[in-house]
């Protein structure tokens, strides 16, 4: 009989903290844009940026920017980045990636859409409601990018 000679990993995921890094909003166009015809057109920026800070702990950082814009002059500009603290033990790095990438950002989301929410209708502008986000599709796009960029680069040697 074969003793089993490889321990299992005991794989872990906490959340240690979520808190807000970093807000920023500004109204340049105000007071003048309260008395147009409210019709701007809003783009959103969205990036993730994870930090090991020791063996088992990282950071996730969830930023955003919103603009609003009418005719080429800014109304408003919301930048805001929520971040957590995750302790991940026990995951190959695949796996890390993985969770840092799309797992991570996806319970940051929630936090970060009430945050730019709330500091819209603080600048008195109409409510924005950002449509939820579909993480695990955004990495596994960046992944596929990745791998395509490694096999074009491949091939260019």
């Amino acid at each position: 009989m074969a003793e089993k000679t490889e321990t299992t990993r005991q794989q872990e995921l906490q959340i240690q903290r979520i808190y807000t890094k970093n807000i920023s909003f500004e109204a340049p166009g105000s007071p003048d844009v309260f008395r147009q015809n409210w019709q701007p057109e809003v783009s959103i920026d969205l990036s993730v940026n994870n930090t090991k800070l020791d063996e088992q702990l990282y950071e996730c950082v969830l930023s955003l920017t919103v603009s609003a814009k009418m005719k080429e002059k800014t109304i408003f500009l919301a930048e805001v980045q929520q971040a957590g603290l995750f302790l991940l033990e026990g995951f190959d790095k695949e796996q890390l990636k993985h969770i840092l990438g799309a797992f991570c950002p996806n319970i940051l989301f929630p936090y970060i859409r009430e945050v730019v929410s709330d500091l819209v209708t603080r600048g008195s502008f109409p409510q924005l409601n950002l449509a939820p986000v579909n993480f695990e599709a955004l990495y596994m796009q960046q992944k596929q990018a990745a791998k395509t960029s490694d096999t074009e680069s491949d091939t260019k040697h």
